[in-house]
């Protein structure tokens, strides 16, 4: 791999993608055991001692903020609000200046409490997964009886202003595959933005099946057969959905169609797993250590050197359709969406 350029203020790969994105796991740790991301028992959680601080994490996003030009960060899991110390550093990383955007992927339980408090700290926006509003099939799904925390943790979000209150839902065939509909209906009628996610091979127990997954021309369909969908002509730019306008507008509804209609040509994303890990792409067999290298003593500028050597080195696309793609050993619950 030839160097990275030194070029500061920027985090560039060698196809000229930039990443502003960051997003940012807190924990592998999670209080639902979803049946397409993990078994019933959980998993081997990360160590206290492997985690990075609350202040290393402060930190790392300052050194991409001030040194590496990102403007968004994504504080996901594992599942973030169960992270002690959140609410304290989305506080610090509300004071940076530039001041980034900053918002956070959960499943919603625990957030009806935390929503004020969060967005005091200074959170912009909350997305919610939510793959079913029936309650049976949420307890299979989950394999947990939370769907009422869930659903209050949405309104929570809302009465605290951190909008748009997005909503991520996965259909998978024969499980929830009907509810495409039922859930926009839902969302419509509380005023959420609802995206659709093809389901990735990224669970715990590496059993993603291609044929089974649930494609975004079949959401599609399975919507137009009860609304109206037109193109959105807002400009899409580096955001992985796609959107429609419902009924003519001015409710949209998305899909993210990672599997069926990459988009990594446009991919503005860097991550930072919980230990300190750098990943260049969702779907990275290989990361680079930054919790070592903070724990040595480099100072910062060796720190946003080490980050920029780390992207530069990311790959073309994800290359599922490849017959040669391998699975990353990380669930998405240690990774971090």
């Amino acid at each position: 791999m030839t160097a990275a350029p030194t070029t500061d203020g920027v985090l560039v790969d060698r196809y000229g993608r930039v990443a502003r994105d960051l997003r940012v796991s807190l924990t592998d740790k999670c209080n639902l055991r979803c049946t397409y991301c993990m078994p019933a028992e959980g998993l081997p959680w990360l160590s206290g001692p492997q985690l990075l601080t609350d202040d290393e994490i402060i930190r790392l996003i300052r050194v991409a903020v001030h040194r590496l030009g990102v403007t968004e960060v994504r504080f996901t899991g594992g599942e973030p609000l169960i992270r002690p110390g959140l609410v304290g550093i989305v506080s610090a990383v509300a004071a940076l200046r530039p001041r980034p955007r900053i918002s956070l992927t959960t499943n919603g339980i625990g957030l009806a409490r935390l929503a004020p408090a969060l967005r005091a700290a200074g959170l912009d926006r909350v997305n919610v997964s939510l793959d079913t509003v029936d309650r049976t099939r949420f307890a299979e799904l989950t394999r947990r009886d939370r769907l009422d925390d869930v659903l209050a943790g949405l309104a929570g979000a809302a009465a605290a202003g951190l909008t748009p209150v997005k909503v991520n839902a996965v259909l998978m065939r024969g499980v929830n595959d009907d509810e495409a509909p039922t859930l926009l209906r839902f969302a419509l009628a509380h005023g959420y933005e609802l995206r659709f996610i093809e389901q990735m091979p990224l669970d715990a127990q590496h059993g993603w099946d291609r044929s089974r997954m649930v494609t975004a021309d079949q959401i599609l369909a399975n919507l137009r057969a009860e609304f109206d969908l037109s193109t959105d002509p807002a400009e899409r730019g580096a955001s992985p959905a796609e959107t429609w306008l419902v009924d003519g507008g001015p409710a949209r509804v998305g899909v993210i169609a990672s599997v069926t209609r990459p988009f990594c040509g446009d991919c503005d994303r860097t991550r930072l797993t919980a230990d300190g890990q750098v990943r260049a792409c969702l779907f990275a067999t290989e990361e680079s250590d930054l919790r070592g290298a903070l724990r040595a003593g480099v100072d910062d500028a060796e720190l946003a050197r080490r980050w920029r050597t780390a992207m530069w080195g990311k790959r073309a696309g994800h290359g599922i359709d490849d017959p040669a793609f391998l699975q990353p050993a990380r669930p998405m619950s240690a990774i971090g969406g």
